[in-house]
């Protein structure tokens, strides 16, 4: 069932929030560091455990799926915004490497798309 997917996500979000909290804690950090990432790489380690041991059914995949891709843009927004108030509060030098990191990133698109290709046309 597709709600299996869900669930799945949902529990990948709350043991990485979780963590991400302790971490921020340890760190002495008044927010969440690396919670969204953590379930991120739940999610992908666990789809990819149960798929090779054949315990996900198709329904249940196509859950993971759809919510994933609806999870992801939302996250990435949400802390983007997070990001571009730290750098303004934090001054402009922060400010200006977010705009230099983001230019960078432009920039290395067309470069990892053609080490994808080259990537493809070796596995052929």
């Amino acid at each position: 069932m597709k709600i299996y997917g869900v669930g799945i996500l949902a529990a990948c979000f709350l043991i990485g929030h979780i963590t991400g909290d302790y971490l921020g804690k340890i760190f002495h950090l008044t927010g969440n560091l690396g919670g969204v990432g953590i379930a991120m790489l739940l999610l992908v380690i666990g789809n990819d455990y149960f798929k090779k041991n054949n315990l996900m059914p198709s329904e249940t995949e196509n859950g993971i799926l759809f919510w994933s891709t609806m999870y992801i843009p939302v996250v990435v927004a949400m802390s983007a915004t997070q990001n571009v108030r730290a750098a303004l509060s934090g001054g402009w030098l922060a400010f200006l490497v977010g705009i230099i990191a983001t230019i960078a990133c432009y920039l290395l698109v067309p470069v990892l798309s053609k080490l994808s290709k080259n990537i493809e046309k070796s596995k052929l």
